[in-house]
C-alpha cells in the first residue's frame, strides 16, 4: 500500500474563467490515478489544500506528523513547487526512519489538461516511490533527486541537481 498525502499546490488548482484567478476546490488525485489505470494499492488523504508559499510551521508539522504516523512505508506527498525542497529538508530532519517519502507537484495545474506536467510527475512519483530505498526525495520532470541535492531553478522553471552545499534558498 502506498500512502498519498495531498497538500495542495499547483497540482490541484482550478481556474476561475470569470476572474482569471487560480483557486482550490477538490483534489484531482483520485481521478488522475483512475485515468492512469493505476493498479497499485493507494490510500489518498487530503491534509490541506494550500499554496506552498502560504505554508506555515503548523502546516509542516501536520505533514511531518502524518508521514511519521502512517503505517505505510512508501509515501507520496503532492506539494507546491515553490517550497517543495524546504519541506523535503524538514522531513529529512524529522528523523522519519525506514520510509521512502517522495514529494512531487506540477508547474501547470492538472485542470489545464494536456499542457499540465502533473500527470507525468504523479506517474513518475508512483514509480520511484516503489523502487527507491528509504529516504526523502523530490520527483519532478521524470527525475528523482535526493532532498539535499535539488533546487527549483526559477529561471528555467524546472528542478535540477546541485552539490550538497547549495540549497534551494540560493535561488529564492
Amino acid at each position: 500500500m502506498i500512502q498519498v498525502f495531498v497538500t495542495g499546490g499547483t497540482f490541484d488548482k482550478e481556474y476561475n474563467y470569470l476572474t482569471g484567478e487560480l483557486y482550490f476546490k477538490d483534489t484531482h488525485l483520485k481521478e488522475m490515478f483512475d485515468r492512469g489505470r493505476c493498479e497499485v494499492d493507494i490510500d489518498i488523504k487530503t491534509l490541506m489544500m494550500i499554496d506552498s508559499l502560504q505554508m506555515r510551521d503548523e502546516d509542516l508539522a501536520i505533514i511531518s506528523y502524518n508521514c511519521l504516523k502512517t503505517p505505510h512505508n512508501r509515501i507520496i506527498v503532492t506539494h507546491g513547487t515553490d517550497r517543495m525542497v524546504s519541506t523535503a529538508r524538514m522531513l529529512a530532519a524529522a528523523g522519519i526512519e525506514g520510509k521512502t517519502i517522495v514529494l512531487t507537484g506540477a508547474m501547470i495545474p492538472y485542470a489545464f489538461g494536456t499542457s499540465s506536467d502533473g500527470f507525468f510527475n504523479l506517474g513518475s512519483a508512483l514509480a520511484f516511490v516503489q523502487v527507491l530505498p528509504p529516504g526523502v526525495y523530490v520527483v519532478m520532470n521524470g527525475r528523482y533527486f535526493e532532498w539535499n541535492r535539488v533546487r527549483k531553478n526559477r529561471q528555467l522553471g524546472s528542478f535540477e541537481e546541485v552539490e550538497m552545499e547549495e540549497t534551494d534558498e540560493d535561488f529564492l
